[in-house]
């Protein structure tokens, strides 16, 4: 038995309703089970029971044995105090509050259906990535897409929690913030927080009042980057270096040192040195970008804001002085989509959430749903499961659903297995 099983019961009122008793014997009748606390202090606050013929308001603590309540200091704890019921499994001891009175108590030891708690232990112990992988065909479609989009919407809000942090740090300046993440997402996972640094050392007003020279903002970025500081070969980059030189001295420039960067298994095709020059042309062609990502609507539209390109030079090099193939030098559909995803789609949103405008919110989930599904182990688990997943809307729910339900396992807080756990 667990505690957090209990608490499923009591929340969801499974136990057997008519059979409540104190250890006393009182008839305990729930008139409010209470909000589920999620923090320190009593399991559940305001909750509402009648013990015999009187009605008492406060909160309800359960254990799964009642001696646990000694062994936590509750008897000790003034927030424990307001307590009205003690919900345990097994009663083995008389305990106390703070005060000295005695707290009534409730077991419910043969009080739910048993095969409940075997499904949920079946769940529990489950070897598979998804618990309910193969319970999960017998859930109603209207239960699950309900659930996808609630986990969807905690998704966004889970990453907006970094970019709401930093818009604070810029003082609610959202251009600003958003130049910010979207360095951090042209460095992915392994060079986000440099790509930051590199951004923090250029300031937007720098980029404004040299934006139509393509080759200034390669300088500027390489330069911030700490990428100019070696000595060239190929005139292209002596060019840059000498042109940072002289930006360098006029805007009192500080550049990153280039040991924080990390190169060890990323593709040629995303190393910082190419990803800072796709950042210098999105920035060329692009004037208050923020605001103009607010201002569209269909997704085919805003993937064309991304839209970059490099001087002929990085076409045959992914690294200064070091030719390769000739190769592509545009953002590919697959990394705009990266980008829409991870830092535009969470921003816009958080946009309209701090503005109080649902059409905007709703204009960030709907994006989702017209980008493709992403493709990654996560994803293939879902699809073994019978889950399919048809856009990036699909996708990062079950993204979110696994990582913090599944993994977790807390089937117990989860629609699909509270569903599984009815049948």
């Amino acid at each position: 038995m667990t505690e957090s099983f209990l608490h499923y019961l009591w929340k969801m009122k499974l136990y057997d309703m008519q059979q409540l008793r104190t250890t006393n014997g009182e008839i305990v009748t729930v008139l409010k089970p209470g909000e589920h606390n999620s923090d320190s202090g009593p399991d559940f606050l305001n909750a509402k029971i009648r013990i015999g013929n009187t009605t008492w308001a406060g909160n309800i603590e359960i254990h799964v044995q009642s001696n646990e309540w000694n062994q936590h200091k509750h008897q000790h704890d003034a927030a424990y105090e307001n307590v009205i019921l003690h919900v345990v499994y097994e009663n083995n001891a008389e305990v106390k509050t703070k005060k000295g009175s005695i707290l009534p108590a409730m077991e419910v030891k043969g009080l739910f259906d048993k095969k409940l708690f075997q499904r949920y232990e079946s769940l529990q112990l489950s070897p598979q990535p998804i618990p309910c992988s193969n319970l999960i065909s017998s859930v109603m479609d209207i239960t699950i897409n309900t659930w996808l989009q609630r986990v969807l919407i905690e998704r966004l809000e889970e990453k907006t929690k970094f970019a709401s942090a930093l818009l604070d740090k810029n003082k609610g300046d959202w251009e600003l913030t958003f130049y910010h993440l979207l360095a951090r997402a042209f460095g992915t996972r392994l060079n986000a927080g440099t790509f930051h640094l590199t951004a923090e050392s250029l300031p937007l007003q720098v980029i404004a009042k040299n934006k139509k020279n393509k080759l200034i903002l390669e300088s500027l970025f390489l330069g911030c980057a700490g990428w100019l500081n070696n000595s060239f070969e190929d005139d292209y980059m002596q060019q840059l270096k000498s042109e940072f030189s002289f930006q360098q001295n006029k805007y009192h420039l500080i550049p990153v040192e280039k040991y924080h960067w990390k190169l060890l298994r990323i593709r040629p095709a995303s190393f910082p040195s190419l990803r800072l020059v796709q950042l210098a042309g999105l920035v060329h062609q692009s004037t208050h970008l923020f605001s103009k990502i607010l201002e569209t609507n269909k997704v085919s539209d805003l993937a064309k804001l991304f839209q970059s390109d490099c001087n002929e030079y990085w076409s045959t090099h992914y690294l200064p002085d070091k030719k390769v193939a000739s190769h592509e030098t545009s953002l590919s559909i697959s990394f705009i989509n990266l980008l829409l995803i991870n830092t535009v789609i969470p921003i816009v949103f958080l946009y309209g959430k701090e503005k109080g405008d649902e059409n905007i919110q709703s204009k960030a989930m709907n994006w989702l749903e017209e980008i493709p599904s992403e493709n990654n182990f996560i994803i293939k688990n879902w699809k073994e499961a019978r889950i399919k997943s048809k856009s990036a809307f699909d996708s990062q729910a079950l993204l979110q659903l696994r990582k913090f339900y599944c993994d977790k396992k807390l089937c117990l807080n989860c629609a699909i297995g509270h569903s599984i756990l009815k049948q």
